[in-house]
């Protein structure tokens, strides 16, 4: 089956994946295993919004995507996030993203939710039609300057990946 070009940009901002980690305080390090990470203290909400938003503002993601249950060389894609602002209720945000491919050349605003994995953003979206370009689902998570994930578009999903950095003016 062919997957319909629509869904690459789309499939960032509406992809799953979440990496979680978990230790048992009942469970002591094993004798001679290095120290706990860090015990600085979590950063506030409104610092992690605010960071979050400069990081995702005027940004170019570059990676590659799959397809579940096809095998082959892995697909090159390319977002871009224009800007991302925090909206008022809960942890719903506007990102502003440009979709370029083939004759389609827009810009559209994508609200999402961002849960976070303690100071991790995780692009989280279910079955959000896209008049045009079909229903998505994702979840996506942003970790120094790179993202990794899956998603879904309509009945076709898989994995993607990759690294973003500062879009230079045109």
């Amino acid at each position: 089956m062919r997957c319909p070009k629509g869904w690459l940009v789309g499939s960032l901002f509406f992809s799953c994946a979440l990496i979680a980690s978990s230790v048992s305080a009942a469970d002591p390090p094993a004798p001679g295993a290095p120290a706990a990470a860090s015990s600085k203290p979590p950063r506030d909400k409104q610092e992690l919004y605010k960071d979050l938003a400069e990081r995702l503002h005027r940004v170019k993601l570059t990676g590659n995507f799959t397809i579940l249950g096809k095998d082959g060389p892995l697909v090159k894609e390319e977002y871009y996030i224009l800007n991302a602002k925090k909206l008022d209720q809960g942890e719903m945000w506007l990102l502003n993203a440009r979709i370029k491919y083939g004759d389609h050349d827009l810009t559209v605003p994508l609200p999402l939710e961002i849960q976070w994995a303690a100071e991790t953003p995780v692009i989280t979206l279910d079955k959000l039609t896209i008049p045009g370009l079909g229903t998505f689902g994702a979840r996506v998570l942003f970790h120094e300057k790179s993202y990794a994930g899956t998603w879904s578009h309509d009945k076709v999903g898989g994995h993607l990946f990759g690294t973003f950095e500062k879009m230079k003016d045109e």
